[in-house]
């Protein structure tokens, strides 16, 4: 499944979620993280966020798409992370 992660986060619990985040998913954005992942792997990822993560004081959203090519990207602008890297 294709996942999109968007957050607002307390700036003391920012570095150690954007760390973690790239673990499994490609940063597009300060607040943005997209990818492929397993249907674990964001049962993974949501448990180590709610951990990482005060309910009280931060914001994450997660959209869930079944297939990538239903998404329709437009961007505008430059490119903050490097998601079309071939290897």
């Amino acid at each position: 499944m294709y996942v999109i992660i968007v957050y607002d986060i307390k700036v003391e619990r920012i570095n150690r979620v954007r760390k973690y985040l790239k673990t499994y998913l490609d940063w597009v954005q300060n607040s943005v993280f997209e990818g492929e992942v397993t249907k674990a792997e964001l049962r993974r990822i949501k448990k180590e966020l709610k951990e990482i993560t005060n309910e009280k004081e931060d914001c994450v959203l997660i959209y869930v798409v079944r297939l990538k090519r239903y998404i329709e990207r437009e961007l505008m602008g430059i490119e903050k992370g490097d998601i079309d890297v071939i290897i």
